[in-house]
């Protein structure tokens, strides 16, 4: 997602990173890859992993608890759709034989009272709209009379992200500078959070039931638990929770994960930016250790705030957003000085109870949460949980819970206790990538001399390791990625698949507080965009089109410390240099940029890739592909060779997936102008899937919010739906994809 810099045009806060460790990554012993022994050799490399079977919805089910048959399901070996072109047309593209329909989109009403959405501006009462920004969502099927029925395909419940909004669009005239006005800042505070919707299979295709008694939004200001070991430190008490138990909202939503005994977990992102604070806070603090923390997480002295809100008043709930240290109490228990630790975290949402508890899981760590998604269960075993931190030079991350999996808890009634269960006890790690393909899982925790010892900050406990993990993982020395997305895991291999979307800051020969290249992240280049209708021509340095990473667990799986990795595609255009930078040999119907979105399906074992590109814009508007991945070590070793300033060579090995095929890796769809493909959910048959079309044509300014003609997209009012017709102001908004011949999506 992105904001609008002075220029009028996008900078993304993803990509303005805080990490100044001067971790290497590899970097200092990258030329000692040259000389060892291809990277993968010995490692067993299955047949069946470079076409996984398209499996059964039983086989599937049986796959995701445990089974972990491998192999077992029959071989497929292609994608049963044509690949559609590259399009920059404001308009949704899928392939032949396919129907979009818009199901849900910003301003939607929630409850039967609640008016149409007359998308001018004037539109209120956001707490039973559909919010701004959809991004990741989670399908809770329902039987015929509205209980929990995980394997529905008629009924369910979509649980969605609203991850940030674009603000101009929200307001009449656009947003008004600060100090914000009051009705302003309450509409766009409920824009964001979550939505729950109930939707029902009406012939071919869905449509959301404003009457439900299911709906419901959560928001910045919904009362929320604090759990997991945090819960109750000094570290968390605010004006708003002296006792550091409890604190209100989430916010900045992104990615999703959909729990084994059937809740919504959620991740919040860039939440940092939401905050300010005063210029002179550093001295107000005493220059103490939250300095340092603050700093590491993005909050300098000084910094404005994405928004503004806390510039509406001195009171509740504006107040909350101006962390300075302002009250004379030891501990912030007067004040909001500790209010950002509140956030950054998995928060976990029953979406079938109301009256259920929101707990925000703070044993899985506080960072830039992307998604989160389950290892394969094993009864007996501990669940795993693996994670991004998305931002440049950030981490990976896995959590291992402490109680073992038993299968009855599939069906708990209590759902949130099962999750007090499994996701408030367990061991938090952090990924470091070896240069011989090998990698390895640092616990973090406080009995970890390089943790406790380490100079750069004091950790007083567990609690504040798991505040700051990104710190705790500087001390340990994990490796620092291309901004961490989205995590996936294999339905049937159980490998672990990262996005890492891009990273500005790579360089092959890096200056102060940039990084140099290393196996895990071995490319940086220059990438010029041509001008375009939409966007002006720009120039563009580093790993500019990001790239996928994989992961198979060594023994002991899910609890495992050791791995093997390598680096399953290169975002790339198909026309760029093969050695340097289109390493995965992409063609006109594969290449892409920047992955964001990955989910695989549960129905049909399909990897779907989503992106979120301004980089790639003078050939395409964002897009979502189709895979069918192979096996970490299926590819061997890739070398790329770059000549320095000084003429010299640099050489960095990589180990790399196969390149991919026409039939294992092509496009499925393409978005309008100027937006992010983001959040998939599909029925449990595979014969829905639901796809967010998030903010299309942000770029707009106040200046130009009362001339349509100068907004990049119309979509979907120019596709139909909803008010303002082929100059309507754009929306983010849901889809639904159905085969016209009734099928299973993508086979």
């Amino acid at each position: 997602m992105g904001e609008l810099s002075s220029q009028g045009h996008l900078a993304d806060p993803d990509d303005i990173g805080s990490n100044d460790s001067g971790n290497p990554g590899f970097d200092s012993i990258l030329q000692a890859r040259l000389s060892r022994r291809q990277v993968l050799g010995g490692v067993a490399v299955s047949a069946m992993g470079a076409m996984f079977g398209a499996l059964s919805a039983p086989a599937m089910a049986a796959s995701a608890s445990g089974a972990q048959q491998r192999g077992a399901a029959p071989a497929r070996a292609r994608l049963g759709f044509n690949a559609v072109a590259k399009s920059v047309a404001d308009s949704l593209v899928v392939p032949t034989g396919y129907t979009a329909t818009v199901l849900y989109a910003l301003g939607d009403p929630l409850a039967a009272a609640t008016a149409p959405y007359r998308n001018d501006g004037t539109d209120t009462g956001f707490e039973m709209r559909a919010g701004d920004h959809a991004d990741g969502m989670e399908y809770f099927g329902l039987s015929a009379a509205g209980a929990p029925a995980p394997g529905s395909s008629g009924r369910g419940l979509l649980a969605m992200n609203h991850e940030a909004i674009t603000q101009h669009f929200l307001h009449v005239n656009g947003a008004s500078a600060n100090p914000r006005p009051a009705a302003e800042a309450d509409k766009e505070i409920a824009a964001h959070g979550v939505s729950i919707v109930e939707i029902r299979r009406v012939g071919a295709s869905f449509a959301t039931v404003q009457d439900s008694a299911m709906n419901r939004r959560i928001t910045p200001l919904t009362p929320i638990e604090i759990s997991g070991p945090a819960r109750g430190s000094a570290m968390m008490k605010t004006a708003y929770s002296a006792t550091g138990t409890a604190t209100r909202g989430t916010i900045n939503n992104c990615g999703t994960g959909r729990t084994p005994w059937g809740t919504l977990l959620t991740g919040e992102e860039n939440w940092a930016g939401y905050f300010t604070r005063g210029p002179a806070d550093d001295l107000a603090r005493g220059n103490d250790k939250s300095v340092t923390s603050l700093n590491r997480y993005g909050r300098r002295q000084g910094a404005a705030s994405r928004h503004g809100w806390e510039t509406t008043a001195n009171a509740e709930p504006y107040r909350r957003f101006n962390i300075s240290q302002l009250g004379a109490s030891p501990d912030g228990a007067d004040d909001y000085r500790n209010e950002l630790n509140g956030f950054g975290y998995i928060v976990e949402i029953d979406p079938y109870d109301k009256s259920a508890s929101i707990s925000k899981r703070t044993a899985l760590g506080r960072f830039a949460h992307e998604s989160a998604a389950f290892g394969l269960l094993g009864a007996g075993k501990p669940l795993a949980v693996y994670m991004g931190d998305d931002s440049r030079g950030e981490y990976i991350y896995k959590y291992v819970s402490a109680a073992n999996w038993d299968p009855r808890d599939a069906s708990a009634a209590n759902r949130i206790a099962a999750g007090n269960k499994y996701l408030d006890h367990g061991k938090l790690h952090v990924a470091k990538f070896n240069d011989d393909g090998s990698g390895r899982w640092i616990e973090l925790d406080i009995a970890n001399p390089a943790i406790a010892n380490w100079a750069g900050y004091r950790f007083a406990d567990q609690a504040d390791v798991l505040i700051n993990a990104r710190i705790a993982a500087d001390a340990v020395g994990a490796t620092r990625m291309d901004r961490p997305e989205w995590c996936g895991v294999h339905p049937v291999t159980g490998e672990i698949y990262v996005t890492l979307t891009n990273n500005s800051n790579r360089r092959l020969e890096p200056g102060a507080g940039q990084l140099g290249l290393d196996a895990a992240n071995p490319r940086a280049y220059a990438d010029t965009r041509a001008a375009s209708q939409s966007f002006p021509a720009k120039s563009s340095s580093g790993n500019v089109n990001g790239h996928i990473i994989r992961i198979a667990e060594a023994v002991g799986k899910n609890a495992a410390r050791s791995f093997k990795w390598d680096v399953y595609l290169f975002g790339a255009q198909s026309d760029a240099d093969p050695a340097r930078i289109n390493l995965s040999s992409l063609t006109a119907e594969q290449d892409f940029s920047s992955p964001d979105g990955l989910v695989f399906s549960r129905a049909t074992g399909i990897c779907w890739i989503q992106t979120d590109d301004s980089a790639y814009t003078d050939s395409s508007n964002c897009m979502m592909l189709g895979a069918i991945p192979g096996r970490v070590g299926d590819g061997g070793n890739r070398t790329i060779a770059y000549t320095r300033s000084d003429n010299s060579v640099l050489k960095v090995g990589a180990p790399v997936g196969k390149p991919a095929t026409p039939d294992t890796l092509k496009r499925f769809l393409v978005g309008p102008v100027d937006c992010e493909i983001t959040g998939l959910a599909e029925t449990p048959d595979g014969r829905a899937l639901f796809v967010n079309i998030q903010h299309p044509g942000e770029s707009i300014t106040a200046a130009n919010i009362a001339q349509p003609d100068k907004y990049l997209s119309h979509w979907p009012a120019n596709a139909g739906y909803g008010a303002g017709g082929a100059n309507g102001r754009p929306r983010s908004a849901t889809v639904v994809i159905t085969r016209d011949d009734g099928g299973r999506i993508g086979i």
